[in-house]
């Protein structure tokens, strides 16, 4: 039997047994089947606390969705590009059909305007922005904090639309060992295992492991190109942390090896007179950080901390012809103090440093600048920066937070960051906020995104790009409606973004046919964005959302003012879940609408909807969940321009606007083991 016919074989199985299983599964949980299940235990010897699923904080000051392991295990969350599935807020897609690069997009704009953090710690930047959204396993959060707009000025500049804050397993929240073993109908294996030991009161330590492994070639669209890379990932990190009345110290160590081989499939190769088009992407990561804090009045909330951080990103890509390689070293420091005043007022403060240090290498082998077969680049911005920011709070009514930053660049000077964000309680049901601030950024155009080079375009880059620059406003609120014994969540917001500065990417313009340039933005660019979402428990065990966003996403390109390419105008999104009694077993159905946009040269392309669905079986010490991903089979059709002749001019992979590969099923379990 050859690999096609098993892989055919797998993939019917699987997705078949998603629609078999639905009923019987349905059937068993209504008619009680405790079987080997924690429902066999009566006895209440404690507290049980439950995963935190997705909500709006109401606490904090700024717009925040807080992403717990309640939600994050609603689907396969195989890593934090999967992480998003039932978030109205984050839409994320694939950024070409050659390389699997997933990307972001918040507020209608691309995620290089949302500052990552790990632990509130910013990092994932630059080099390793393109494929960071695989570089987390969805098995190491604990949660993750999505802030929209403006955010504070504590953790930098550098949000503009946004900030996605990840919160990794603790080891001195955790005792034992945890294993997720995953499979999909593409043949895709993924393997976690974390465990962590409290050697005593206050010291603890964990170590986190991450396999994944995916070999398939795969052209379900017959284009001679594979649907998706054969990848392969290795991911350690290992975590150490000490908790003590006065001090808090947390330490984790982290290594990565991410490859990704893609191009023309073996059986087209095979057929194939010239040489084969394929890509090529390994990178290896190395990540230390650790965080200090000390309490010096508790009475006050009085506390210094120290936080350190430092990679090292080491990426060699390869697209056809053209070869990229960059190098990225990064080292951040922070150091804060923060004290209530009074019970009313609060500050804080703190002085930052982060050091970037750039070495790129391209060479196109064949296209590029006019005369020049390539380039090397070395870059080292260093940026020392000042912030103070003021709270004040009157109860529960009003929160009133303005900011203010002072930073210097060796490469652009000196400037500042203003911050301002309001909340209203007026009554317990109605939450009102509103934040303005500015944002700036660094551009590195190949380095942020490189999975644009997976086209025969003539890359030109601008040699004076300036810093970009944007001010963000944003307007929301947040009712709390009693309907029939039950909440009904309801929030409305409107965010608007404005550049003052900004990379602009065009294609095809005036530098001539078959160009890919970055340029400064010239004109006017902005984003509006309104959004409204619903939250209702309509009985025992079941809730619904839904939510609905339009985009008004414009930037000028050679003179023009235009719609951006590749961004839907709405968005759509309704998610059902459903736990039985005693929460043996679990039913999940997400669905989305995503609406049309244009390409490149202004051609328009249709919206389109797609299904997911999940159920979760729950026994003592383990579960077992069986899903699929994109059951409604909705595909393009030419994901690849050129394809037949991947070596001219015209070839392009990066107009991706819609799924590439079809309906996929999959199967894992989670097993877990405490205080061993």
């Amino acid at each position: 039997m050859d690999k096609i016919t098993k892989y055919m074989i797998i993939k019917s199985l699987l997705l078949a047994a998603i629609s078999m299983l639905m009923l019987p599964l349905g059937m068993m949980a209504q008619t009680g089947e405790r079987a080997d299940s924690v429902a066999k235990e009566h006895n209440l010897s404690g507290v049980e606390v439950k995963a935190a699923s997705s909500m709006r904080s109401k606490t904090r000051t700024e717009n925040v969705d807080l992403i717990g392991q309640g939600q994050l295990i609603r689907a396969a969350c195989c890593n934090l590009g999967e992480s998003f599935t039932t978030n109205p807020s984050v839409d994320v897609s694939y950024s070409d059909a050659a390389t699997g690069a997933k990307q972001i997009k918040l507020l209608g704009l691309s995620g290089t305007y949302v500052q990552m953090l790990t632990e509130n710690i910013p990092n994932l930047r630059g080099a390793s922005l393109p494929y960071s959204l695989g570089y987390v396993p969805g098995p190491w959060m604990q949660s993750i904090q999505v802030s929209k707009g403006a955010s504070s000025v504590k953790n930098g500049y550098e949000s503009i639309t946004g900030q996605i804050n990840i919160e990794f397993l603790k080891p001195q929240g955790t005792d034992g060992i945890r294993a997720n073993a995953y499979l999909d109908n593409e043949l895709k294996q993924e393997v976690n295992l974390d465990g962590s030991i409290h050697l005593n009161d206050r010291l603890s330590t964990s170590t986190l492991l991450h396999f994944e492994n995916r070999q398939m070639d795969h052209d379900g669209n017959g284009d001679g190109f594979m649907d998706m890379p054969k990848l392969r990932q290795y991911n350690v990190m290992h975590r150490w942390a000490y908790v003590s009345p006065l001090w808090i110290s947390q330490l984790s160590m982290r290594v990565l090896r991410d490859e990704r081989n893609s191009g023309q499939s073996s059986k087209h190769i095979k057929g194939a007179t010239s040489k084969p088009y394929t890509t090529s992407v390994a990178a290896n990561r190395y990540e230390a950080q650790w965080k200090n804090g000390f309490t010096l009045n508790a009475e006050h909330n009085t506390s210094i901390a120290l936080m350190l951080h430092g990679s090292i990103h080491d990426a060699d890509n390869t697209f056809g012809h053209a070869i990229y390689d960059v190098k990225q070293k990064n080292s951040y420091s922070q150091l804060m103090f923060e004290t209530d005043v009074t019970e009313n007022h609060n500050i804080s403060v703190g002085a930052s440093w982060n050091f970037e240090d750039y070495k790129e290498n391209y060479d196109n082998g064949l296209y590029g600048f006019p005369g020049i077969s390539g380039w090397r680049t070395y870059c080292k911005e260093s940026v020392a920066g000042l912030y103070a920011q003021y709270t004040y709070k009157l109860g529960d009514k009003l929160t009133i937070m303005p900011g203010i930053r002072w930073d210097h660049s060796n490469q652009h000077g000196g400037f500042f960051t203003p911050r301002l964000h309001v909340k209203y309680t007026p009554w317990d049901v109605l939450t009102l906020r509103a934040s303005a601030g500015k944002g700036y950024r660094t551009p590195h155009a190949l380095a942020e995104n490189v999975s644009l080079l997976t086209c025969g375009r003539t890359v030109l880059i601008d040699q004076k790009m300036k810093q970009e620059e944007a001010w963000n406003y944003g307007v929301s609120a947040g009712l709390n409606i009693p309907i029939a014994d039950k909440n009904l969540e309801l929030n409305t917001e409107y965010y608007y973004t404005h550049f003052v500065n900004q990379m602009v990417i065009n294609f095809d313009g005036t530098k001539g046919a078959h160009t890919l340039s970055f340029e400064n933005l010239d004109g006017k660019s902005y984003s509006h964005t309104l959004q409204v979402d619903a939250t209702y428990p309509f009985f025992e065990g079941f809730t619904a959302t839904g939510a609905f966003r339009l985009n008004d996403v414009k930037c000028t390109y050679d003179g023009v003012l235009r719609q951006k390419p590749l961004t839907s105008r709405y968005k759509g999104l309704l998610t059902l879940s459903f736990k039985t009694p005693m929460e043996l077993w679990q039913f999940d159905v997400t669905g989305q609408m995503n609406g049309g946009g244009e390409l490149y040269n202004r051609e328009k392309y249709p919206s389109y909807f797609q299904l997911q669905a999940q159920v979760t079986r729950e026994f003592r010490h383990f579960s077992i969940y069986l899903g699929g991903e994109n059951l409604t089979n909705y595909k393009i059709s030419n994901p690849i321009i050129e394809a037949h002749n991947p070596w001219s001019p015209a070839f392009d992979a990066t107009q991706v606007w819609g799924p590439v590969t079809g309906a996929m099923a999959y199967v894992g379990i989670r097993i877990k083991f405490e205080k061993l």
